[in-house]
């Protein structure tokens, strides 16, 4: 053999070698990222080559499978009263990712996940028949939010203080999941969704923290009793009425003129939700002080998961006098989710322990044999002292029986809140949040209740907490206690 055809022969071989190894490399090593590709169009057909699991509310499917007509898809998500669900369910659509609930069990819901695996399953490597999702949501409460929203941009959350099951996640704008599900027509509804000002794909109620306005106030004032600022909700305070921020020549002002502001003790502040009084507060404690309260209730958690992770609600930092004191009526930088608001609302009517909130109450299997129970696992801690949550509770009493809070009094119910109005917009330019947190008890029962109106067609004056917020929360509490 000359040495041409020997060189030839030699590279010709390391040529098959080469290919041998990456063949080993692609099937043994790269198969499984190759297979969970997104855009591996295998994985779509075998997702929906059968019924997904489902979503259960109170017993009922709220979500289901129906046979498609024509393609390489065999079935499409549908859904019951999607609008009313939508920020519970998310949803689950041939062209799009999944969202909400929908993502984060889709393991559990098309059978992939490996907890679904009979030992037949693994040797045969079947897919498992899917497993589903039972919510700690109440279809009344659920519905009392939705339809008490309207027509109105806002969000509204439902918590059983003693448990931390959320019994309602409403969002509005909603819309119809269903219009996403089916490949061939999702696209024109996804630009339609995405192109809509009010952005109805938002979970308002989990994902979208707004300033909190007056709302906050209950945080400064766990924080001054909890610090000994003040040894309770009847004892005056050092605030006088107007307040000058310091640092400069702005006066803040009380919404009501006439309110007995001056010096006033927490419990006639909340009433009357003076600013003057929980701005001095703030400034009184210093931000680090306040902020370490605010963090126990869950501001600054980047990591709440219920268990769609909540975007975070901020205490913020690195502040002037001057601006700490605008956080102690929830403005400035100060951020909260409704459920965050809910969450503070749900640890003062417990006591003082704050439980871990959840929408899912357990996962299970094809059989019904439960793969984890959330209530179990549910923790809880310990926020403010029982004596504090007791004397808040009290004061926001009184903010409903003869303060700003009238509007969620409800016969035989024994309900607490506090109202808020917040600026939006440069130079307050567009319409303030009106903001609505709470709790009611009855008969055993409770519940705790956060809801927020961005938008409605109220005019601008007649934007008050009470006014749009506090209705939805009445009847919430009515549906959950009576």
């Amino acid at each position: 053999m000359n040495k041409t055809i020997r060189r030839a022969s030699v590279f010709s071989l390391l040529l098959v070698f080469a290919l041998l190894i990456r063949a080993t490399w692609v099937q043994f090593y790269e198969a499984r990222a190759l297979a969970d590709d997104t855009d591996n169009r295998r994985n779509a057909i075998e997702t929906y080559s059968r019924p997904l699991g489902n979503i259960i509310v109170a017993g009922k499917a709220v979500t289901g499978s129906a046979r498609t007509t024509g393609g390489d898809l065999a079935y499409k998500r549908t859904y019951t009263n999607g609008r009313l669900y939508a920020a519970v369910t998310g949803y689950a659509s041939q062209a799009y990712a999944p969202t909400q609930l929908e993502g984060i069990y889709a393991e559990l819901l098309n059978g992939t996940d490996n907890r679904l695996k009979t030992v037949m399953d693994t040797v045969t490597d079947r897919r498992a028949d899917p497993g589903d999702v039972l919510t700690t949501i109440d279809p009344a409460v659920q519905k009392a939010g939705y339809d008490a929203l309207g027509d109105k941009k806002g969000a509204a959350v439902a918590i059983d203080p003693k448990t931390g099951r959320i019994l309602a996640v409403v969002s509005t704008p909603s819309y119809d999941p269903s219009s996403l599900t089916d490949a061939n027509t999702a696209g024109a509804a996804w630009k339609e969704l995405t192109a809509d000002p009010d952005k109805p794909l938002v979970n308002r109620a989990l994902r979208q923290p707004l300033a909190p306005g007056s709302t906050f106030k209950l945080v400064v004032a766990a924080a001054a009793l909890e610090d000994g600022l003040y040894a309770s909700v009847d004892e005056k305070t050092d605030s006088p009425d107007p307040y000058t921020l310091p640092g400069t020549r702005t006066v803040l002002r009380n919404e009501n003129t006439s309110a007995p502001c001056e010096n006033a003790p927490i419990r006639v502040a909340l009433q009357y939700s003076c600013n003057n009084v929980f701005a001095h507060m703030a400034v009184q404690l210093g931000q680090d002080r306040l902020r370490a309260t605010a963090e126990k209730f869950g501001f600054d958690d980047d990591a709440l998961d219920v268990p769609v992770r909540a975007y975070t609600s901020v205490y913020p930092s690195g502040m002037d006098e001057s601006s700490t004191a605008l956080t102690g009526i929830g403005q400035f930088d100060v951020t909260a989710t409704p459920l965050q608001m809910a969450m503070v609302s749900a640890a003062i009517a417990n006591g003082g322990e704050l439980v871990a909130p959840h929408m899912v109450a357990q996962i299970t299997d094809a059989g019904g044999d439960v793969l984890k129970d959330y209530d179990d696992e549910a923790a809880s801690k310990r926020i403010v002292s029982a004596s504090t949550a007791e004397q808040l509770q009290s004061a926001m009493q009184t903010v409903v029986e003869k303060g700003t809070g009238t509007n969620a009094l409800i016969d035989g119910v024994t309900v607490g809140g506090k109202t808020g109005t917040a600026q939006n917009g440069e130079n307050n330019s567009k319409a303030p949040y009106a903001w609505f947190t709470s709790y009611g008890k009855a008969d055993g029962k409770e519940v705790a209740v956060a809801v927020v109106v961005e938008q409605s067609d109220a005019a601008r004056s007649e934007v008050s907490g009470n006014g749009l917020a506090a209705p939805v929360a009445r009847a919430m509490m009515k549906a959950a206690l009576t």
